[in-house]
């Protein structure tokens, strides 16, 4: 059952994904934040394609140590890194509804730090 708070951050995620769209040259950055992991895709929402992903669960096989708010600046900077490879430089953020706040900024920050322009 959708609680009044999910049900809030389905609206604005709406209301920003009326905005902001994702093509190839300029791939939207979404964010996907559960209680305790972060994960992020570069998504080209023309050809409809995930071009690159990152989560905070393991990395190589190996799981990322620190806080929450340190593991989703890791995984903003691994998602950047993931974004050079694929020949991509600046991004379109989407905060998926979420406040630009903790570890949402947090991953913006890495990202940012890596080179990815927003």
């Amino acid at each position: 059952m959708a609680t009044k708070k999910m049900n809030r951050r389905q609206r604005i995620h709406m209301r920003i994904r009326n905005v902001v769209k994702g093509t190839d040259i300029r791939p939207r950055l979404a964010v996907y934040r559960s209680s305790k992991e972060i994960y992020a895709q570069l998504i080209d929402d023309v050809n409809g394609t995930t071009l690159g992903t990152a989560t905070s669960l393991s990395k190589n096989g190996e799981a990322m140590v620190g806080t929450k708010i340190e593991r989703a600046f890791q995984v903003g900077k691994i998602i950047a890194e993931v974004a050079k490879e694929v020949g991509v430089e600046a991004v379109s953020f989407d905060r998926g509804g979420y406040l630009y706040h903790g570890r949402i900024k947090s991953l913006a920050d890495g990202a940012r730090e890596a080179g990815l322009k927003f």
